[in-house]
């Protein structure tokens, strides 16, 4: 128990590898990591893309490989994850907006990272929710500041929802057809393209057709401004 725990330790303050993470730590760990990137805003520097497209690929038998996972408890629980987490950001977002806009950057928190969400959620609407699952960083505080802005539960729940599905059976998916291909056996080609997305969101901003980070004007985040669409 000790050296697993100590093995699961090391693959999770490296993120370098993801097989070994989901091999160790199994759908719960996995669970854990989507609930933190999607509610906590500490969360966003942990591999979600990466590590939903690996897990999809363990769910399809390769050879020697048997399927190391279940495909529909996979989703389920990840759905479910994102699909609290974010509820817990848009909770957030409404009773500590004011206090968190007027925190110092630090290791875990970057103040443009506020103001790019803000941007994004301004231009995009309730939408926001739904594209935001697929851009690091502005998936974890999308949420948090469609709270600050006020936006119905109702309708926040619905492409809560939405966003959630869709962007975890559309990942593990993508990882189930590779898995039973040869790329399944060079896992860290297949990661590399959602790897580079979460460790330079800088390229993530540019994909998703908005404004880089040096282009956003500082400044606290004054939620009066945001249309709780």
């Amino acid at each position: 128990m000790e050296t697993w725990f100590a093995e699961l330790m090391v693959a999770l303050r490296s993120m370098s590898d993801v097989e070994a993470m989901i091999k160790l730590g199994g759908i719960a760990v996995m669970t854990l990591i989507v609930f933190a990137e999607t509610g906590l805003l500490f969360g966003f520097f942990l591999p979600g893309d990466s590590m939903i497209v690996v897990a999809g690929v363990l769910t399809t038998a390769n050879g020697e490989r048997p399927a190391l996972l279940n495909p529909w408890a996979l989703c389920f629980w990840l759905i479910a994850a994102a699909i609290i987490g974010n509820q817990l950001g848009r909770w957030l977002g409404l009773k500590f907006g004011k206090r968190v806009e007027k925190w110092s950057d630090g290791w875990l928190y970057k103040k443009r990272y506020l103001e790019i969400a803000r941007e994004y959620y301004a231009e995009k609407g309730a939408v926001s929710l739904v594209i935001a699952r697929f851009i690091p960083i502005i998936r974890t505080f999308v949420p948090f500041v469609a709270g600050m802005g006020r936006m119905p539960a109702a309708r926040f729940l619905y492409w809560n929802i939405f966003g959630a599905i869709l962007w975890i059976v559309s990942l593990v998916g993508l990882g189930h057809i590779i898995g039973g291909t040869k790329l399944a056996k060079k896992l860290g080609v297949v990661t590399v393209p959602s790897r580079v997305m979460e460790d330079l969101p800088e390229l993530a901003y540019f994909a998703a057709g908005i404004q880089s980070l040096n282009t956003v004007p500082a400044g606290p985040v004054d939620s009066t401004m945001i249309s709780p669409r």
